[in-house]
């Protein structure tokens, strides 16, 4: 295939990535670099029999002429990245001048609304998304070793987390821990509290979440993993088996290698996917125990009249840059890897 051609080729693939998503992706930081304008102030002094009295009023007409003119907002420059609701510079500094050890600042730190939901949004990807792949190669590999006749039902079964919306599967497990439902009141009774409210503490909260976070995503993996094992090479099996592998020895030294490009796969989704965790936190009105990087984006542009676009674009690209540095390791590997085998 000449250049021309394979130019021409990929053309179209190349102009949908440039318009859907390196555009959006260059608006976004453009709007990251402005806020929003403030508010034109009138102020107007009335004088009456027992003196005058200064009152200040919003001229919407010319906030609105403002804004009309100038609609990303007032430019801000890098100032929104830095500020106390994204990096926040100085207060990290700060507070590591003033801290005596290490847990004092990360104690500290978490004060800091970016730091707090960048937390659980770490601890619920690095947590999530291993637990994703090994639980969904164990369901994979005893799906694959029963009969016909159970298969079909078995399988349906193990899709229905993944069928139902990730915001209706999370308000159901939320009544469901609730003191009326079926968790709360069992888990009251097993410890005889009836105070106990998993709702309540901020540690159960974030288990849940990441409880749920397994339910929902296991069947993702168990699918690609299940359609997986039914291109595994019988011969090679067949001959581990005659040289006496055990079970454990032919999913091993077989199964888990011919299976490692599902598992990139897999790995490469789950991070994307987790790290922009969202609807479970919805679901589970946990914004007091729990938030996360997109989470502060929905609360940014929820703010009635006056959203904020600027800062909810400022984490927009923070996110952007966290995936990409979540998924660096993982692309240099395949590279390597992909590489090794080409030479």
């Amino acid at each position: 295939m000449t250049h021309r051609s394979f130019l021409w080729f990929i053309f179209p693939s190349l102009a949908a990535m440039v318009l859907f998503i390196a555009m959006p992706i260059v608006s976004v930081f453009l709007q990251s670099l402005h806020v929003e304008h403030p508010q034109v102030l009138i102020q107007t002094e009335n004088c009456g029999p027992f003196g005058c009295k200064q009152t200040t009023t919003v001229d919407s007409e010319a906030t609105a002429a403002l804004k009309s003119e100038k609609p990303l907002g007032q430019f801000n420059g890098l100032d929104t990245y830095t500020n106390r609701n994204h990096l926040a510079f100085t207060e990290v500094s700060n507070a590591w001048a003033t801290s005596d050890s290490i847990g004092n600042f990360i104690s500290k730190l978490m004060n800091l609304p970016f730091y707090r939901a960048l937390a659980f949004t770490l601890t619920y990807t690095f947590i999530v998304t291993p637990f994703v792949i090994v639980l969904g190669l164990m369901i994979a590999l005893g799906v694959n070793r029963l009969p016909k006749l159970f298969k079909g039902p078995t399988i349906f079964v193990s899709l229905l987390p993944m069928i139902v919306t990730p915001l209706i599967g999370s308000l159901i497990l939320f009544w469901m821990i609730d003191a009326e439902g079926i968790l709360g009141a069992a888990l009251q009774r097993i410890f005889d509290d009836n105070s106990l409210s998993l709702k309540a503490s901020p540690s159960l909260t974030w288990i849940m979440l990441i409880i749920y976070g397994i339910w929902h995503s296991a069947p993702f993996a168990f699918i690609v993993f299940y359609a997986g094992l039914q291109t595994v090479p019988k011969d090679t099996l067949e001959a581990a088996m005659i040289d006496g592998a055990s079970r454990w020895q032919r999913v091993r030294y077989v199964v888990v290698p011919y299976m490692a490009p599902l598992v990139t796969f897999i790995l490469l989704m789950q991070l994307m996917d987790n790290f922009r965790v969202f609807e479970p936190i919805v679901g589970f009105s946990a914004e007091a125990s729990a938030t996360s990087l997109s989470w502060i984006i929905f609360n940014d542009l929820r703010g009635g009249a006056d959203p904020l676009f600027g800062s909810a674009a400022t984490t927009s690209m923070l996110t952007i840059l966290g995936v990409l540095v979540l998924l660096t390791p993982v692309l240099i590997r395949t590279w390597r890897t992909s590489y090794r085998k080409m030479v």
